[in-house]
């Protein structure tokens, strides 16, 4: 007989585009079971995505829960670890949630959950979204959705910002370039971003936005000094915080970077969105590209065997500038009749 599912707690503790990609999981139970909750567990830094997700019900902090009395402070009936952490998998064990739900690949969920899901995700051609549906099948829920139905399963919605519309509102056409990836994936050459932008500066219409954190402002400002020069450009590196990244995401006409974050969100909220990915696998468009309304993904065609990281990625440099700024003008083009007061109107709608 399939459990009873009132009360779900999702827990997904590491990086901010892997808690984005999570979130259909949290939407597909909010349909499939009426009145059920669903919580999120993740990372503090991760924390104002999930709480801008309409398909979750309560945002918790890793930092900022008691671990060991959590789940006998809360009535989970369910909780599903979508990335798995020791310490919570033995505190639910010790509190004796019913249903605790793990990938048996991970030795610790044979001494803590009680409901193991048998899958690799390093084997897998699934995509990740997909790949966090397996979790739910030790619940009797066998279902894996095609990836033209994963948009409507993020509920993601960017908060409202006078700031952000206050920066965009001059250009008819605002692109936001995120060159780095907290070294979390291959990354598009800074040279390529400088390219691209001295590519699209004939357009005086489009304003290039750099978006990331100080540390990676930092290293820009020694590594992409054409980048950063170029006349179409500005720099809000550090400038703003997460949520104010969501929101500038939110209001954006496009957004390009390699496999990190802002990638996913920027897909989640129906953004035009150029994901930039090596013909690697696991870490290729299969596993990891963009999904949303308005998102692609490129690659080089074939993977080149002479990669020596995230810095040195001649698989990436085989994206060349002009095929992006390909999209980024099909993109333009499709958005050119909102313009002057009318794109404004609509930014504020």
């Amino acid at each position: 007989m399939p459990p009873v599912l009132s009360r779900i707690l999702i827990c997904r503790t590491d990086n901010i585009g892997d808690v984005v990609l999570t979130l259909p999981l949290a939407g597909y139970l909010k349909q499939l079971i009426p009145g059920v909750k669903v919580d999120l567990l993740c990372r503090a830094y991760a924390a104002p995505v999930v709480n801008c997700c309409a398909f979750v019900d309560r945002t918790l902090a890793l930092e900022e829960v008691d671990v060991d009395r959590l789940f006998e402070d809360e009535a989970y009936d369910t909780v599903i670890f979508a990335f798995p952490h020791r310490a919570l998998g033995r505190a639910a064990r010790r509190a004796g949630v019913p249903n605790r739900v793990g990938s048996s690949h991970r030795l610790h969920h044979w001494l803590t959950c009680n409901r193991l899901a048998h899958f690799s995700r390093v084997r897998s051609r699934l995509h990740e979204a997909q790949l966090n549906f397996a979790l739910l099948k030790p619940l009797a829920i066998d279902h894996v959705p095609a990836l033209a139905d994963i948009p409507a399963l993020y509920g993601l919605q960017a908060p409202r910002s006078a700031e952000a519309s206050a920066l965009f509102d001059p250009a008819p056409f605002n692109l936001i370039l995120h060159p780095k990836s907290n070294g979390n994936g291959r990354e598009w050459p800074l040279r390529r971003y400088a390219e691209l932008a001295a590519t699209l500066a004939v357009d005086p219409g489009i304003a290039i936005w750099i978006t990331g954190s100080r540390a990676e402002g930092e290293l820009l400002a020694r590594e992409a000094g054409p980048l950063l020069a170029s006349p179409n450009v500005h720099n809000l590196c550090g400038r703003v915080d997460l949520r104010g990244l969501v929101a500038l995401i939110g209001l954006a006409d496009g957004l390009i970077a390699s496999g990190t974050g802002p990638l996913h969100v920027a897909a989640a909220l129906g953004r035009n969105t150029l994901g930039l990915f090596p013909p690697i696998q696991p870490i290729d468009i299969a596993r990891w590209g963009a999904l949303g309304s308005h998102a692609m993904s490129l690659s080089g065609e074939r993977q080149c065997g002479t990669c020596t990281g995230a810095q040195a990625c001649t698989c990436m440099e085989a994206i060349s500038a002009g095929q992006v700024a390909d999209v980024v003008v099909r993109w333009r083009t499709s958005t050119a009749a909102l313009h002057g007061d009318d794109r404004i109107k609509a930014r504020n709608a």
